[in-house]
Formats: structure tokens, C-alpha cells, sequence
């Protein structure tokens, strides 16, 4: 009996430390809705809530970022789609010209003696049974020889137009089904940092990273560039860009916003250079290769400086050390420190 109670204690035991370490780790038990005696742990402090919640909003970040490749990945596969119809009906009305010129010959050989059997299967409503016996058509005289193989042409054209427009239609299908995979981790995680943040007080929930942020924000929404900053930027483009992300501060971070008035990451930067006339790509991993990689000692002002070992997250370089960037739904587009986040590289954009 003593040795069943001590196992008994071992399994409840390993319980209570599986679960305190799940909430640790991903703040995980908010969400799940379980309580009771099985699962009690102790009071974790506020730092440590907020750390998991930090962890959580990178998290999202990183998801964010798959979310608006995927997006621009679907976006692309429709636009293609849509040029496939448009060049599917064009070639319909090719097929239809080519048809009724050679439904005129027709006409004129069965006035004469009747319809060439070649004739006759090509004017079928049938493509397939045309095409296999398109032997036919070397009984026909030049003339109508011509105009089969343009019929014939026409018909091809437009069956490898459909085959593009199946696999186009396959990809967006695939694309929509990614991004509504990226969505649902996305809100899973935002739900699960709202419901950690819920246990804190405003006070709590204020202090640290938090305060800071909403500090910054406070103390100059939307000021415009220093002179001392855009002077220094290595050209007009870059600027400009500076410029605009200067004036954007105060902003609200929206996961997957482009502006004009909320961003994420990519968003604020892809918005920032477009002002300035330059088109970057969508995804932090798409922008890190869109300039001139740049050590950190090199960096300028409008330089791109991005965070994490997954290039999850990107900044717009502003001097002495600082970048500008929209940080995540805790807290606006802000003015931050460069070294606030393990640093990941650089890029200078042409």
C-alpha cells in the first residue's frame, strides 16, 4: 500500500509540472479553460506573463509574415487566372473566325458536288474527335488545307489555355487554403496573449516594453523627420522613406495592414518606400533580399534592419542607433532601439 501512495504522489506530481511548464512555454492554459486542484501552479509574475505574451505576439509575427506571402502568392495565382480567361475567350472568337471561313469553302464544295468528308469533321461541335482524325485534312486542297490547320490551331490554343487556367485555379485553391491556416494561427495566438494580458492590471500591463512603447508614441505621434536624420540617408529615395515612417508614428499595428493609417512590420516598410517610388516585396524574408546587404556598422538612414533568426520582423533604420518600426497590437508605430531584438541583417535599398 506505501508503495501505491508513492506512486500515486510521483503521477500527480509530473501533472502539475507538465502543465506549469505548457503555461510557460506558450501561455497555453489561459486558453484552454481548465482549472481545478490538478492544475494549480503558482502565481507567475507579471514579468513572466508579459515575457509569454511577448512570445506569443512573435509568434503571430512570424505567422503574419506567411500570411502575406501567401496572400501575394493568391493574389498573383488569381491575376493569372483572370488573363487566362480573358486570353481562353479572345482565342474562342479566333476559333469562331477560323471556323466560319472554312464553313464558307464548305458551303461553296457542297453547292459543287458535296461536303469533303475532311470538311465535315472539322465543322463538328466535336474538338477531340477533329483533332484525331485530323488526317483527314491532307485530302484537301491547299486552300482548305490552310484553313483546317488554322481551325486546328485555333482549337489547340485553346485547350492549352484551359489546361494553364486548371492548374491557375489548382494554385489558388491551394494558396486560399494556406492562408486560411496562417489566419487561424494568427487569431489562436493574438486570443491567447489578450487572455494572458487580462490577468494583469493596467499598471502591470503598462510597465516594461509596454510603457516604453506607449511612451514613444505619446511623447511625438507623427513628428516630422529631423533634417539631421534625412540629411544623412544615402539617397533622396531613402528619405523619403524616412520621411513617411517618421510621419506615421502613433499608427496602430494591424496584422497584415499595408496603411495608409495601420501597419505591421512589412506593411510600414513596403508603404514607406512606395511613397518613395520604390516597390518591395510584401514578406520580411522577400525584403531582406530586395537591396544591398549592409553590416550593422554601416548602417544609413532607410536602411533595412531586420530581427530574429527567421527574418519575422523589419525596421526602417533613422540613426544613433534607432529604428523605426510597428512593433505588434500592443503597442504603435514607434521609434525603438535597434539592439531591442537579436539582430538579423541589413539591406540598402536602390
Amino acid at each position: 500500500m506505501a508503495a501505491h501512495r508513492r506512486t500515486g504522489k510521483r503521477t500527480a506530481g509530473g501533472r502539475t509540472a507538465r502543465a506549469a511548464a505548457t503555461v510557460a512555454l506558450a501561455g497555453a492554459a489561459a486558453a484552454t479553460g481548465l482549472d481545478g486542484p490538478a492544475l494549480a501552479e503558482p502565481q507567475r509574475t507579471p514579468e513572466q506573463v508579459r515575457a509569454d505574451v511577448a512570445q506569443l505576439y512573435r509568434e503571430a509575427e512570424a505567422a503574419t509574415e506567411k500570411y502575406n506571402g501567401a496572400k501575394e502568392k493568391a493574389e498573383s495565382a488569381q491575376r493569372r487566372l483572370r488573363a487566362l480567361q480573358d486570353e481562353t475567350a479572345r482565342g474562342r472568337a479566333r476559333l469562331d473566325d477560323a471556323r466560319e471561313a472554312l464553313g464558307s469553302v464548305a458551303a461553296a464544295q457542297y453547292r459543287g458536288g458535296g461536303l469533303d468528308p475532311a470538311l465535315q469533321l472539322v465543322l463538328t461541335d466535336d474538338p477531340d474527335g477533329y483533332l484525331e482524325g485530323a488526317a483527314l485534312a491532307e485530302r484537301v486542297g491547299s486552300r482548305q488545307k490552310a484553313q483546317v490547320g488554322r481551325v486546328r490551331s485555333r482549337l489547340r490554343e485553346i485547350e492549352q489555355l484551359r489546361g494553364a487556367a486548371r492548374a491557375e485555379a489548382e494554385s489558388l485553391t491551394s494558396h486560399r487554403a494556406e492562408l486560411e491556416r496562417h489566419r487561424k494561427t494568427i487569431t489562436g495566438k493574438l486570443t491567447a496573449a489578450r487572455h494572458l494580458l487580462a490577468d494583469l492590471t493596467p499598471g502591470q500591463r503598462d510597465s516594461g516594453a509596454g510603457q516604453a512603447a506607449r511612451s514613444s508614441a505619446d511623447a511625438g505621434a507623427g513628428p516630422a523627420a529631423p533634417v539631421s536624420v534625412t540629411s544623412r540617408a544615402p539617397s533622396a529615395r531613402a528619405a523619403e522613406a524616412v520621411a513617411y515612417a517618421y510621419e506615421k508614428i502613433g499608427s496602430p499595428y494591424v496584422w497584415g495592414a499595408t496603411g495608409p493609417d495601420a501597419f505591421d512590420c512589412s506593411g510600414l516598410v513596403q508603404a514607406a518606400y512606395r511613397s518613395a517610388g520604390v516597390a518591395l516585396p510584401r514578406t520580411t524574408y522577400a525584403q531582406i533580399a530586395a537591396g544591398r546587404r549592409v553590416a550593422r556598422s554601416e548602417l544609413l538612414p532607410g536602411d533595412l534592419v531586420f530581427f530574429y533568426s527567421g527574418i519575422s520582423h523589419v525596421g526602417i533604420y533613422v540613426g544613433d542607433g534607432r529604428m523605426i518600426h510597428a512593433p505588434n497590437p500592443s503597442a504603435p508605430v514607434r521609434l525603438a532601439p535597434v539592439d531591442e531584438m537579436p539582430f538579423a541583417g541589413a539591406t540598402r535599398v536602390s
